[in-house]
């Protein structure tokens, strides 16, 4: 029989961040910004243990992105990859342990264990963000993209034709304008260096499917400015918009904030 690979996001948002992408009982996790014991938790219900991880992918050095890694390395001394600036801040900052082993992938394929990461550019505001596509040993491909101002065409390329595709739906236009946050961080969310909203995660992802992408999962929904439904709504506009009818198969999931969301197989 062949093989079957699984993407999980343990739980997002801008609380914490962490996904799992897993094939024959080995795994990586991109993120880790949540607590020790809670990310632990969400490996054993799938199965996993610490001493699954092939490493953990880092996209930035923001705290929901990272807040667990210390205490996790320092009981699981487990690779972590990411951009060179992203992993000099990690170290000079205290977010990683003092001989914690930090590997630069910044712009190239690499092999991380029986999984092969390509590393590509995100636009936040952040030492050196980045996103990961990943070929399972079988040669499935999760894409995942969590914060970014916009779709580059480096990030479209490393989305387009993967299996599945993890991709931040941050924000509601309308939601943000109104809603209580001070204007200068309105600003910044909204920025080509901020968040990316319903809309334009939609007709990126409008886009993916059209291409036969049937497996995806909208990401790091802010809880004062977003619903799920509403993210998943500006997907089903996007679509009509673009006049295109999914396959049957199509899943397009709403990460949960709080708890692991459904296990998609590809």
């Amino acid at each position: 029989m062949p093989r079957v690979a699984h993407f999980t996001m343990l739980y997002s948002g801008s609380s914490g961040n962490c996904a799992a992408v897993e094939e024959a009982g080995r795994c990586l996790l991109v993120d880790m910004g949540k607590s020790c014991r809670l990310t632990q938790n969400a490996l054993k219900a799938l199965g996993l243990s610490p001493q699954s991880l092939d490493g953990i992918l880092v996209t930035h050095e923001h705290s929901d992105h990272v807040g667990g890694l210390a205490i996790f390395l320092k009981y699981h001394p487990v690779s972590v990859y990411g951009s060179a600036p992203t992993l000099r801040y990690l170290s000079a900052h205290g977010l990683v342990p003092a001989g914690a082993r930090l590997v630069d992938i910044d712009g190239r394929i690499e092999p991380v264990g029986g999984f092969m990461v390509q590393s590509f550019e995100t636009s936040h505001d952040s030492a050196a963000c980045r996103g990961y596509r990943i070929t399972v040993p079988s040669g499935g491909v999760a894409s995942v993209a969590t914060d970014l101002g916009f779709v580059s065409d480096e990030v479209l390329a490393n989305l387009l034709l993967a299996d599945v595709v993890a991709l931040e739906s941050n924000y509601d236009d309308e939601m943000l304008l109104l809603g209580p946050y001070p204007r200068v961080l309105k600003q910044r969310i909204a920025s080509a260096r901020g968040h990316l909203s319903n809309r334009e995660c939609a007709r990126t992802l409008a886009r993916l499917i059209e291409n036969g992408c049937e497996k995806l999962v909208l990401c790091h929904i802010s809880q004062e400015n977003n619903t799920p439904e509403l993210a998943l709504e500006s997907v089903r506009q996007a679509l009509l918009e673009r006049g295109v009818l999914p396959g049957p198969a199509c899943v397009v999931q709403a990460a949960r904030r709080h708890e692991t969301s459904p296990t998609i197989d590809f």
